[in-house]
C-alpha cells in the first residue's frame, strides 16, 4: 500500500460525513512492529524542539526545517513551572503558547509527541516543577504521596483537557499521536522502593484513564504497566527491548550531543556515530526514533537548571541554538531518513533475519510480502574496513558503519560516508554604536539592606527566596575590640564560610573581600580568606547566589542551597568566633531588581551615572541603547569582557552569563569499549560560553535598551553585538 503523507492523513481524519455531520476519528494503536496510524504501521522519525527555548517567530522556520530534514514527528516536553508559576494561576502566552506551537506543527503536516511528564528533567530549573510545589504541606515529589499526586493529576488533566478542547489528539483529527507520563523514572524508583512502584503504577493508570485515544509511553521505565509502552533513552539503544512482546521498540531520546555547564568543556557528537546508532537501532527492529535535541535552543531568563547549566542549550543539534542548519549533521541525517523510508515497507512487515558476514560483519535482512527485501550491512570494527559478500555481490564497509540497501542490492547510504561540507559559525560584527554607557551600583553599605527578616542562625536560601531571585543577602555584625593584636599590623583574621552552593560574594564594611563558587561536580564549596576589620562594629554581608536549581535525583526537592555554615572568624586573640548562631538579617534579591531597572519605563526614571572609566566594579548595573543592525540574521552578544551576571534586552531576559573557563579532558574524540566515545569534548582554556542569543523579535529598529548586571567586575565598553551566520569550513 502506498504510504500516505502525514498532512494528507490529517486532512482525511478531519473530513466530515455530510449526512451525519460527524468527524471521522483516526485511531492510533500499536503492535510489536510499530505505531499504527489509521491501520498503517509506520516507521516514525522524530525530533525534540522545546517551545520555551525559542520564540514564536522562530517556530514555523524550525518546524519546516524539521520536516525538510525528513522528520515525521516533533517532540516536546510540557513545562509545568512556566505554565503555573503560582498555584492556580496559569500562563500560556508568548513563548509558553503550547496550543499555538502544536497548531504550527499541525499546519506543517507533522505529528506531535507530547511529553506531559509533568516532571521533565531537561536541564530545566527544578526539573520543570514550580517551586511553590515544594511548599505544599506534607508533599514528597515523585512517590506515592497524596499531596503530590493530587497536584500532578490536576496539572496533567488540565493539559489533556486543553488539548481535547482544541481537538489536537489524533483521535480527534489532530496531530498528537503519542503522550508521555512521568520521565526517566526507572533509575529513581529504587530509592523510593515499594512507594515508587505504587506511584509509577498509579501514574500510568491516571494517564490512561484520561481517555486521549492515543498511546502513552514511559521512557526508561522497564516495568511500565500495560497498555503504556516502555521506551529507551540514551546514546545507543540497540540493546533495548520493550517489556512485552506485543509492544513496539521505541527510542524516545537519541542524544544528538550533550548539554554544557559553566566551567566545563563543550560537548559534540560526530554525525557518523549518531547515524550509526540510529541505523543500528532500526536494523534490530526499532520503529520510532526521536533526536534529543533536533533544535536545542536557549535557556532564556532563569530557566536553566543543573545547577551550572549554560544559557545556551545548543546540544550540538542538527539545527543550532540560533535556528541555523548545522552541517554536515543535518544533511547526513536527512539522507539517512530517506534511506530508512525507502526500506519502510519491508521494515514494518517482517522481523530481521541476521546473517553473519565475518567476525565483525553482519547483514540484517527484512523480507517484504511482495517478494522484495531490504538489508542493513554492518561493520562493527572501530578501526578497520571490511570487504563482505552478500547475495553474491561484493561490498566495502568502512569501519564502524552501516550500509543501507532498500532492495537488498544497491547501497543508497552508508553512515560513515559524509557527503556534505562542514559548516562553521561566523560572528559578523554589527558595529553596534552606543550613545553611552551609564551605571548604577548596588548599595551594600546600608546596614541590614532594609531587611524584613531577621533571626538567629542561618536560613536555607530557597526557603527564603522561593526562587524569586538568584540572590540572597545574609548580613550580620562583628564587634572588634581595639586591643586586638591584628589591628597593630599582624596577620589579618580569616573568615571561613561553608556554602551549600552555588556562589558567594563576601563584603566587609561595604567592600568586596572576595568570591567563591562551586563547580558542576560539587556545588558545595568554602570561602576562606583574610579580611580587613577595624575596631568597633563591622558589617559582614554575604551575597549568596544560585545558578539554577537542581533538576534531577531522588528527593531533589530536599537539596539545600545558600550559606548553611559554619561561618567562623579565626585569628582573633581569644581564638575563633563562630558567627553562625548569632543574629542575621536577610534581603531577597537586589535593589536593582526591586526597582525593576531592566524595564524600559523604569530604567529612564532612575539616576544613572555616566560611565567614563572602565574600572571593574562589583554589583554594578550598566545600561545603554543601540539600534538594530540591518538584515534578518540571528543576533548574538559577546559577553567575554564581563565576568558573571545577567543581561536583558528591552526588558526581556537573555539569561545568565558567566565567563567561566572550560577545564577538563578535552580530547576531540576518542574510543571506548564496544562503542565510540559518545562525547567529543572541546574548548578547554576558553569560556564555556562566550556568545548569547538575542532573538530578532525582541529587537526594535532603534533605541533598544541593553541592561547588564555584573556581580564581580568587567568592561561593558567591550560588549559586542554580532550577526550569526554559518560558512563552509575550509581545512
Amino acid at each position: 500500500m502506498e504510504a500516505i503523507s502525514a498532512s494528507k492523513r490529517m486532512l482525511l481524519c478531519m473530513l466530515i460525513f455530510v449526512s451525519a455531520l460527524q468527524f471521522i476519528q483516526c485511531s492510533v494503536t500499536y503492535d510489536k512492529k510499530a505505531i499504527i496510524i489509521d491501520g498503517q504501521r509506520r516507521i516514525l522519525l522524530s525530533g525534540s524542539i522545546h517551545y520555551p527555548r525559542s520564540t514564536p517567530d522562530m517556530w514555523e522556520g524550525l518546524i519546516q526545517k524539521a520536516k525538510d530534514g525528513g522528520l515525521d514527528v516533533v517532540d516536546t516536553y510540557v513545562f509545568w513551572n512556566v505554565h503555573e508559576p503560582s498555584q492556580g494561576n496559569y500562563n500560556f502566552e508568548g513563548r509558553y503558547d503550547l496550543v499555538q506551537f502544536i497548531k504550527t506543527i499541525q499546519k506543517a503536516g507533522l505529528y506531535v509527541h507530547l511529553r506531559i511528564g509533568p516532571y521533565v528533567c531537561a536541564e530545566w530549573n527544578f526539573g520543570g516543577f514550580p517551586v511553590w510545589l515544594k511548599y505544599v504541606p506534607g508533599i514528597k515529589f515523585r512517590t506515592n504521596n497524596e499531596p503530590f499526586k493530587m497536584e500532578m493529576q490536576k496539572f496533567t488533566t488540565k493539559i489533556v483537557e486543553m488539548m481535547k478542547s482544541e481537538r489536537l489528539f489524533q483521535s480527534q483529527g489532530g496531530p498528537i499521536i503519542l503522550s508521555q507520563i512521568e520521565n526517566e523514572y526507572g533509575p529513581e524508583s529504587k530509592a523510593y522502593g515499594a512507594a515508587g512502584k505504587a506511584y509509577m503504577t498509579w501514574a500510568a493508570k491516571m494517564a490512561v484513564d484520561l481517555g486521549t485515544g492515543v498511546p502513552w509511553v514511559m521512557c526508561k521505565e522497564d516495568d511500565a504497566p500495560d497498555p503504556v509502552i516502555n521506551t529507551c533513552n540514551g546514546f545507543y539503544c540497540d540493546y533495548f527491548s520493550p517489556n512485552k512482546p506485543y509492544k513496539p521498540n521505541m527510542w524516545t531520546e537519541a542524544w544528538s550531543g550533550w548539554f554544557d555547564q559553566f566551567g566545563g568543556p563543550v560537548h559534540t557528537r560526530p554525525v557518523e556515530d549518531l547515524a550509526f546508532s540510529v541505523a543500528r537501532f532500526i536494523q534490530k527492529g526499532g520503529s520510532f526514533v526521536n533526536y534529543y535535541m533536533y533544535h536545542g535552543g536557549t535557556n532564556f531568563g532563569r530557566t536553566a537548571g543543573g545547577p551550572f547549566i549554560t544559557t545556551s542549550y545548543d546540544y550540538d543539534a542538527p539545527i543550532d541554538e540560533y535556528g541555523l542548519i548545522r552541517q554536515p549533521k543535518y544533511d547526513h541525517l536527512k539522507e539517512l531518513h530517506k534511506a530508512i523510508k525507502l526500506c519502510e515497507p519491508a521494515l514494518v512487515y517482517s522481523d530481521p533475519k541476521v546473517i553473519s558476514l565475518g567476525n565483525y560483519e553482519q547483514a540484517h535482512v527484512f523480507a517484504y510480502k511482495a517478494g522484495g527485501c531490504a538489508a542493513f550491512l554492518t561493520n562493527y570494527h572501530v578501526n578497520s574496513s571490511a570487504g563482505v559478500k552478500f547475495n553474491n555481490m561484493h561490498y566495502e564497509l568502512p569501519p564502524w558503519s552501516i550500509s543501507i540497501l532498500p532492495d537488498c542490492s544497491h547501497v543508497v547510504y552508508n553512515t560513515a560516508k559524509v557527503g556534505t561540507k562542514e559548516t562553521w559559525p561566523q560572528m559578523i560584527p554589527s558595529n553596534m554604536k552606543t550613545l553611552s554607557w551609564e551605571t548604577v551600583t548596588e548599595d551594600i553599605s546600608t546596614g541590614d539592606h532594609d531587611a524584613k527578616l531577621s533571626t538567629f542562625g542561618l536560613l536555607e536560601q530557597l526557603n527564603v527566596t522561593r526562587d524569586t531571585s538568584d540572590y540572597l543577602w545574609y548580613t550580620t555584625s562583628v564587634d572588634i575590640s581595639p586591643n586586638e593584636s591584628f589591628l597593630r599590623g599582624r596577620q589579618l583574621p580569616t573568615l571561613s564560610v561553608q556554602s551549600a552552593g552555588h556562589g558567594l560574594h563576601v563584603f566587609i564594611n561595604g567592600k568586596l573581600s572576595g568570591s567563591a563558587f562551586g563547580t558542576p561536580e560539587n556545588r558545595k564549596f568554602s570561602f576562606t580568606r583574610g579580611v580587613s576589620l577595624h575596631a568597633g562594629v563591622n558589617k559582614v554581608s554575604l551575597l549568596s547566589v544560585t545558578v539554577g536549581l537542581q533538576n534531577n535525583g531522588a528527593h531533589f526537592e530536599t537539596w539545600n542551597s545558600g550559606v548553611l555554615g559554619p561561618v567562623v572568624l579565626q585569628g582573633l586573640d581569644r581564638g575563633s568566633r563562630d558567627l553562625s548562631l548569632q543574629k542575621w538579617s536577610y534581603q531577597v534579591g537586589l535593589n536593582g531588581e526591586a526597582m525593576n531597572l531592566v524595564s524600559p519605563r523604569q530604567a529612564s526614571s532612575v539616576d544613572w551615572m555616566s560611565l567614563v572609566a572602565s574600572k571593574p566594579q562589583p554589583l554594578s548595573w550598566y545600561k545603554t541603547y543601540f539600534n538594530a543592525p540591518e538584515g534578518n540574521e540571528p543576533l548574538t552578544l559577546d559577553m567575554s569582557s564581563m565576568t558573571k551576571g545577567q543581561v536583558w534586552i528591552n526588558g526581556q531576559s537573555i539569561g545568565r552569563y558567566w565567563t567561566a573557563y572550560a577545564k577538563g579532558d578535552c580530547q576531540r574524540c576518542s574510543y571506548a569499549g564496544t562503542y565510540r566515545q559518545w562525547k567529543c569534548q572541546i574548548g578547554c582554556g576558553r569560556p564555556t560560553q562566550r556568545w548569547y542569543h538575542v532573538p530578532r523579535s525582541w529587537v526594535k529598529p532603534t533605541q533598544n535598551l541593553l541592561v547588564v548586571f555584573e556581580e564581580v567586575g568587567g568592561d561593558p565598553w567591550r560588549i559586542k553585538l554580532a550577526k550569526r551566520t554559518v560558512r563552509d569550513l575550509v581545512r
